[in-house]
């Protein structure tokens, strides 16, 4: 199946690293995450990839073109600077086989792929989204009668469910992008929830973002301790 992976935007959030490389291109262990994400996916047998790519296009190619990676079969498509990602995935509609996986080319997670697609297969809609409890990043304070009841890390399960990336979709997606110009995230998601065409596949384990330096420090740190949750299941 095919693996469509998102590597256009221009990653402002984290332009320590992104004002030379794109940011699907920030190392992690030396090693861009764009590459973990594909070794991820291999472990469930995907191995077909298309990359949707845009700002610093040529840094992706370069790498792909001076390093053996023929376990795969890669398809890289310049998708344009400026593109949404909605943009992105419309042009690249005629390269779609059929049925194929989505994600962004900055999030990791120890997410079961076989789950999420028998998952999207039983539920027999056009769209299948990854529901995921965000990471903490503070703790909570309980106070009573100016005294501290309770201090505690955030606990994740407190908040709600975002969308995770790691959809599963079919080709007929494509007729829900009826505007290039706006995010996948917005009108073409909004549109299959009025249809009825999009379930979620809640995953309850492990996920991780690169938005920010600190993300990216994290996953260094896990990496370099051998505990890296994409790679442990």
């Amino acid at each position: 199946m095919q693996v469509v992976i998102l590597a256009g935007g221009f990653g402002t959030r984290l332009s320590e690293e992104t004002d030379l490389i794109p940011k699907p291109m920030v190392r992690i262990g030396n090693i861009p995450i764009l590459h973990h994400i594909m070794e991820f996916y291999s472990k469930f047998g995907h191995k077909d990839f298309v990359i949707a790519l845009g700002y610093k296009a040529e840094v992706i190619e370069e790498y792909f073109k001076n390093s053996d990676h023929s376990k795969w079969n890669i398809k890289l498509v310049d998708t344009g600077l400026e593109t949404s990602t909605a943009g992105r995935i419309k042009k690249l509609e005629d390269l779609l086989e059929g049925q194929f996986m989505l994600t962004y080319g900055d999030g990791l997670a120890n997410l079961n792929i076989d789950q999420l697609l028998d998952h999207h297969n039983r539920f027999n809609k056009i769209a299948t989204v990854t529901a995921v409890r965000p990471p903490a990043r503070f703790g909570t304070i309980e106070i009573s009668n100016g005294l501290v009841t309770r201090f505690a890390e955030k606990d994740p399960q407190d908040a709600g469910w975002i969308n995770g990336g790691f959809f599963c979709l079919e080709k007929e997606v494509c007729s829900y992008i009826l505007d290039s110009a706006v995010s996948f995230e917005s009108e073409p998601l909004n549109n299959l929830v009025s249809a009825g065409e999009l379930s979620a596949f809640q995953h309850h384990g492990w996920w991780q973002p690169m938005d920010t330096l600190r993300d990216k420090r994290s996953l260094e740190s896990l990496w370099e301790r051998g505990e890296a949750p994409w790679l442990l299941q």
